[in-house]
C-alpha cells in the first residue's frame, strides 16, 4: 500500500492542443477545427504520402488519422487536403507558450512537445483561482485568440496530470484527478498500453506474467517486478499507484531516454547499397543529437520497413555493445551488421534508428585496440559546431550527394516537412 499523505502534492496542468496541425490549418482556412473535414499530408502530390494530422471529424467519420496514407482518404467534396506549413505551426505553438507565461513564470512551464505542455501552478492560485478555474481561463483564451481547441488534465504530479488528460480530459475538455482517484479511474484500465509509458513490448511481457490491468500491476509483488524489469519494474509499480517524484521537465520514466530518428523515404529503395547510404545519414543525425546532450549509448536498434507494394513487413533488431558511443561510424558499423544479417532482397520504404541504454558522454571508455576513438569523438563535436554556426548543409558526408542521399532535401524542411 502507498501512503499518499507522505507524497508531495502539486497542482500540475497538462495541456494538449487537439489535432494541433489540422486545427491550425483549419483556422488558417477560416474553418471550424471541430466541424471541418481536413487532413494535413506530407505532400499532396504523392499518393503514398503520410497523413500528419486529421481533424476530429476526419477521425470519427472516415477513420483517417495520423499515419494514414493520402490514397486512403475518400473522394468526398467536404474533405480538404493541405500541405503542412510547419514554420507557421511552430510560430503558433510559441505564441501559445507565451500565453501560458501570463499565468505562471517561465520556469513553471515545460514544453513537452509542439502541441503539449505542463504548467506548475503552485502559488498562483491566489491570483487566478483554483486549478480548474485557471484551466478554464487558459482554455478560453486559447480558443478566443487563436480559434484552437485544447484539453487540460490536472493532477498532483506530471504523471497523474498526463493520465488524467489522456483518459478523461480529452473527452470532457477539462478534468482533475487526485491520488484518491487512482484506484477507481486508473486501475481498471486495460489494455496496459493505454497507459502513458507502457509500450507494446512491455505490455506483452506483463500479459505473460498474468497482468492485464493497471490494478493487477499495482498489486503485483514489487520484488518480482524488479527482478524481471530492473529499475523499470520499480517505476511500473509506482506509476500504477500514480506516484511520480520527478521534477517539472524531467523525464517521467527515468532510464527510457533515447535518441532516435525514423524516416519514411520519398521513393522506393530497391538497391541495398542505396539503403546503406541513407542509414549512414541517419546514423550521423542520431549521433549528433546524442552529442548535443553530451550523451552516449550502448544499445543500437535498426528498423527496416518494406514497401506496401510488396506487402509491407520488415524487421527491428538491436545490439548492445561493450562501450557507450556517440561516434557516427561506430553506430553505422553496428547498423551494417544488423542490416546484413536480417535484410531480405526487397524494396525498402522506411528506416528507423535508435540509440538507447544511455550514459553520460564523459563515461565513454577508450579502447586500447582503437587508438583513434578519442580523435573521432572530438571530430564529431567539431562537425556539430560548424553545422550549428553555418547550417546543416555546411558539412555533409559524400553519400548525401548521391542519388540515394536525403540529407540535402531534408535540411530545407521544418520538423521533417514543408515549412510553407
Amino acid at each position: 500500500m502507498i501512503d499518499y499523505s507522505q507524497l508531495p502534492t502539486h497542482k500540475i496542468l497538462c495541456i494538449d492542443m487537439k489535432s494541433f496541425y489540422a486545427s491550425c490549418a483549419a483556422v488558417l482556412l477560416g474553418l471550424d477545427p471541430l466541424e471541418c473535414y481536413l487532413a494535413v499530408v506530407g505532400d499532396t502530390q504523392r499518393q503514398g504520402s503520410i497523413v500528419l494530422a486529421a481533424s476530429p471529424k476526419m477521425k470519427q467519420e472516415f477513420g483517417i488519422k495520423t499515419g494514414s496514407r493520402l490514397f486512403e482518404i475518400p473522394k468526398d467534396p467536404r474533405i480538404q487536403i493541405v500541405n503542412p506549413k510547419m514554420a507557421t505551426y511552430l510560430r503558433i505553438s510559441t505564441e501559445i507558450t507565451k500565453l501560458f507565461n501570463r499565468y505562471v513564470p517561465k520556469e513553471a512551464i515545460h514544453t513537452y512537445s509542439v502541441d503539449e505542455s505542463f504548467l506548475k501552478i503552485d502559488g498562483v492560485e491566489k491570483l487566478w483561482g483554483d486549478a480548474t478555474i485557471i484551466a478554464q481561463k487558459i482554455k478560453a483564451e486559447i480558443e478566443h485568440e487563436y480559434g484552437l481547441p485544447c484539453a487540460i488534465g490536472i493532477g498532483p504530479n506530471m504523471l497523474v496530470a498526463k493520465l488524467c488528460l489522456d483518459l478523461e480530459a480529452k473527452k470532457k475538455g477539462i478534468a482533475e484527478w487526485t491520488y484518491q482517484d487512482i484506484k477507481e479511474k486508473l486501475w481498471p484500465l486495460s489494455p496496459l498500453s493505454q497507459m502513458w509509458g507502457i509500450g507494446s513490448k512491455v505490455e506483452k511481457t506483463l500479459n505473460r506474467m498474468g497482468i492485464t490491468t493497471i490494478g493487477q500491476l499495482a498489486n503485483y509483488p514489487l520484488d518480482l517486478l524488479e527482478k524481471k524489469f530492473g529499475v523499470m519494474g520499480n517505476q511500473l509499480y509506482h506509476h500504477a499507484w500514480g506516484v511520480d517524484l520527478s521534477e517539472l521537465g524531467a523525464p517521467i520514466i527515468q532510464g527510457q531516454i533515447s535518441f532516435g530518428k525514423s524516416q519514411i523515404l520519398l521513393r522506393d529503395y530497391p538497391d541495398p547499397t542505396e539503403v546503406k547510404h541513407v542509414i549512414l545519414e541517419i546514423c550521423e543525425e542520431v549521433a549528433r543529437r546524442a552529442r548535443r546532450h553530451k550523451k552516449a549509448g550502448r544499445t543500437i536498434s535498426l528498423g527496416i520497413g518494406y514497401s506496401h507494394e510488396e506487402f509491407g513487413g520488415g524487421f527491428y533488431r538491436s545490439k548492445t555493445i561493450d562501450s557507450s558511443t556517440n561516434i557516427t561510424m561506430e553506430i553505422y558499423k553496428v547498423c551494417l551488421e544488423l542490416f546484413e544479417k536480417h535484410y531480405v532482397p526487397r524494396t525498402v520504404r522506411k528506416i528507423s534508428l535508435m540509440l538507447s541504454n544511455i550514459e553520460e558522454d564523459q563515461e565513454m571508455q577508450l579502447d586500447l585496440f582503437y587508438s583513434k576513438r578519442l580523435k573521432q569523438r572530438k571530430v564529431g563535436y567539431v562537425m556539430d559546431s560548424i553545422r550549428s554556426k553555418y547550417g546543416a548543409n555546411a558539412i555533409l558526408r559524400a553519400v548525401s550527394y548521391t542519388d540515394a542521399g536525403t540529407a540535402r532535401h531534408r535540411s530545407k524542411l521544418v520538423g521533417g516537412h514543408k515549412a510553407n
